[in-house]
Formats: C-alpha cells, structure tokens, sequence
C-alpha cells in the first residue's frame, strides 16, 4: 500500500455507501479516528460534488473516498489553501499515474476540479468544521474516475484516466499513490510553503490569463481573464467593468 506516514494507515473500504462524507462526518461525532483515516467506497450511492451537484460514479471502476484530517494550525480564515492543496495532490496523482511526459494538458479548475484536457477527471468537495477561530476537522471528499469507460449524456465534460490513456489501472495502485501525494502536499501546506503550493496551483490554473465564459447563478453569461485566485480562495476577473472578486458560488467558468 502507500508509503505514508499517517494518511491511509486506517482505511476502511466498503462495499457499498451512500456517502464517503458522510460515514466519516458520523465517524468523528461519534469518536476521534486517526488522522488520515481513509473512509472509501466501491459503490457510492449518494456522493456530491460541488455547488449541491451529485457525483456520479460507475460501481468499482473509480476512487470515491474520503480522508479525516485535523489541520488545527491552520488559520480559520485559510480555508482555501486546504482545497488548494488536496486539489494540487489529485494532479499530481493523476501525472504519476499516467506518467505524462507534458503534464500542461492536467489542468486544474477553479477551485479543485481536476482536467485532462477537456475532460473532468475528478473533483473535491471539502467539509470543514471550524469553531470561532479553532479548526476542528476537515473531511476531503474525492472522486477520481480511474476505469470508467462509459458517462452519462448528462455529463458530457466527464473522463477518466483509462479513457486519456487506453489502458486501464489498478484501483488499489492508484489509491496507493493519492495517499501519498496528499500526504506530501498536505505537509508542504503544514510547513508553511503557502507561496509555493500558490504557484504551483497559478501554474496549472485552467484558463489563466485568457478570455472565457463565465456564469452567475441566475444565468447570466460574462466574459473575463482570470488574473488569479487569491488568498481567500475567489477568483480575480477581469471584466469590461475592472477588476473583481468572485467567491465559489458567484460565478462559475463555463
């Protein structure tokens, strides 16, 4: 299995579950499990994703999981560079896995859907609960779609690692080098490297730096040029209007 430290060192695999988030949620309320306990799921019947969406995922052909994590030194106000991190460790997941001799095409989307190309290959919901200015657990919710060969009309951005590369791949491999990557990325975040993970997340921003579509909840359709993501986790666009902010759920790239 992963050479880690702690992440993966408990993991619990079940058959079925209707949500990896939510069975470790219970987890915590109920005890106070290891640090990187790893809760995954074979058949996930009611998974989410971002924005209340529903995360849909072929029964034994994917990585659905979730991991326990108690980042107490992390400001409560930092919320995003948690998510930056985890969504930094899933693209490194993936370049490992396929072992891509130009990692430009694995892209990330604001704020941690993971691309090869136009397709989404995996994404990352993250609950965290904070009391006041303590942090008192984080549960980072992944989908990886690994073997799935065949998507729903309804998802018609969705891919997978076999469908980027031809060959199909060991689950168990594969949940091996996540533990791993996310082990490395979250102590880089620990040790305080936050310029660092900020570059690398600029680095494979999808659409840097480039004129797109963008939405808002009601419909209605903008153009801007990402400039960036900053320290709170919105987007910086710039509009015909100047320069603004976004958070999450003001905006989405289309």
């Amino acid at each position: 299995m992963a050479n880690t430290l702690f992440i993966g060192k408990v993991y619990l695999c079940f058959d079925e579950l209707p949500s990896t988030n939510d069975y470790a949620r219970e987890f915590i309320a109920k005890s106070k499990p290891p640090e990187g306990t790893v809760v995954r799921a074979v058949s996930q019947s009611a998974g989410r994703g971002q924005f209340g969406s529903q995360w849909l995922s072929a029964a034994g052909k994917n990585l659905t999981l979730s991991i326990i994590l108690y980042p107490a030194w992390l400001p409560a106000t930092a919320a995003f560079r948690l998510s930056e991190a985890m969504a930094l460790a899933v693209r490194d997941t993936v370049l490992r896995t396929l072992r891509l001799a130009d990692g430009s095409v694995v892209r990330l989307k604001w704020p941690n859907d993971v691309y090869i190309g136009s397709k989404k290959v995996a994404g990352i919901l993250i609950q965290n609960a904070i009391s006041g200015r303590s942090w008192q657990s984080s549960i980072v919710g992944i989908g990886l779609n690994i073997n799935q060969a065949e998507f729903s009309p309804e998802l018609p951005a969705a891919g997978s690692l076999a469908l980027a590369s031809g060959a199909a791949f060991e689950l168990e491999e594969v949940a091996g080098v996540l533990f791993e990557c996310l082990e490395q990325r979250y102590l880089q975040l620990k040790n305080n490297h936050i310029a660092a993970l900020r570059a690398d997340y600029h680095a494979c921003l999808l659409g840097l730096g480039e004129p797109r579509q963008f939405v808002r909840p009601g419909g209605d359709r903008f153009e801007g040029v990402i400039q960036g993501v900053a320290d709170d986790g919105s987007l910086i666009l710039r509009t015909g209007n100047g320069t603004a902010h976004f958070a999450v759920k003001e905006v989405q790239l289309v």
